[in-house]
């Protein structure tokens, strides 16, 4: 068979949907795990990866790269911020990288946000740099994973503001009260102070949540703040997942006394080792962290479209 007689190579094709049929949530998250293996880092968030199953979700689109039967690429795209410009998310199977299904991937998210984009590089990757430099994208926000070890963690007892107690959260008890302080606590945050009950039951069906590391601080019978830990048991890693003082509460020391608890929590779990997210212009937050003997251990990198 001579050259020209050869098959034609399989065409790259990228549908469309709003929502995923289990199997083809079960290829995403197949590939999403082969790159983590190969990146040493998820390219889709814990947000992004729980809407990948339940059906459809408001303003969520999932793009499938195929070429031939193989999905080789997925992104993301969530439009549900009523002030910036939707949200997204790629990544291409390991196998398949330099042969432009990324750029494909985001010149396609860029179509269907309408030119109004940001989109995340986690790990902040030269490759995801390049990629976002191709495509027009400036930088836009720098999110810092901070890490500290347990093993030799030594701090003060923790000092609750007077009329405070802090209880473990209680499933379906606590859920519309911890949802209302956590939105009036990141109202500046869009991705996380919109989380909803769907968001939350997404979380209490992981076989990671422990009502016994989600601690509430409560003054006067009302939520005034919280620290919700989350263990990586595969990775031996603890999080300081969320902690929010809701606004009027904030000031007093509410958020440290919160923090030593978690802290101390998970290191009396066993865990070696702490983790947290952080912007990087909240220069408070990393001073206060920084001062708990955290350091930054590596950066997720979000760019946008000028426009």
């Amino acid at each position: 068979m001579t050259d020209e007689q050869q098959p034609p190579a399989p065409l790259r094709q990228i549908d469309t949907v709003a929502a995923l049929t289990s199997d083809q949530a079960d290829a995403v998250l197949g590939l999403i795990a082969e790159a983590a293996r190969a990146d040493g880092q998820q390219a889709v968030s814990e947000q992004g990866r729980l809407q990948l199953r339940g059906g459809a979700r408001t303003g969520v689109r999932h793009l499938l790269l195929g070429v031939g039967d193989e999905l080789v690429g997925y992104a993301q795209l969530e439009d549900t911020d009523p002030i910036e410009a939707p949200a997204a998310e790629l990544v291409v199977h390991p196998a398949h990288r330099g042969r432009g299904h990324g750029r494909a991937l985001g010149t396609a998210l860029l179509a269907e946000s309408g030119r109004r984009l940001r989109i995340w590089a986690h790990g902040g990757h030269s490759a995801a740099r390049h990629l976002a430099q191709v495509l027009g994208l400036t930088l836009f926000r720098e999110l810092r994973q901070m890490r500290r070890s347990l093993g030799d963690l030594d701090l003060p007892e923790p000092v609750l503001p007077d009329g405070v107690s802090v209880r473990a959260f209680v499933p379906g008890q606590d859920d519309a009260a911890w949802l209302a302080v956590n939105a009036d606590a990141f109202a500046h945050h869009p991705e996380q102070g919109s989380l909803t009950q769907r968001d939350l039951d997404d979380r209490k069906a992981e076989p990671w949540f422990d009502p016994a590391g989600f601690f509430l601080a409560k003054k006067d019978g009302e939520l005034i703040g919280f620290h919700w830990t989350k263990v990586h048991a595969a990775e031996g890693l603890g999080e300081v997942y969320v902690l929010g003082v809701r606004s009027g509460a904030q000031g007093g020391g509410l958020g440290k006394a919160l923090t030593t608890i978690g802290l101390n929590h998970l290191a009396g779990a066993g865990l070696p080792t702490a983790m947290l997210y952080v912007d990087a212009d909240n220069k408070a937050a990393v001073s206060v962290y920084e001062r708990l003997g955290f350091i930054t251990h590596e950066t997720d990198l979000m760019y946008r479209t000028e426009s």
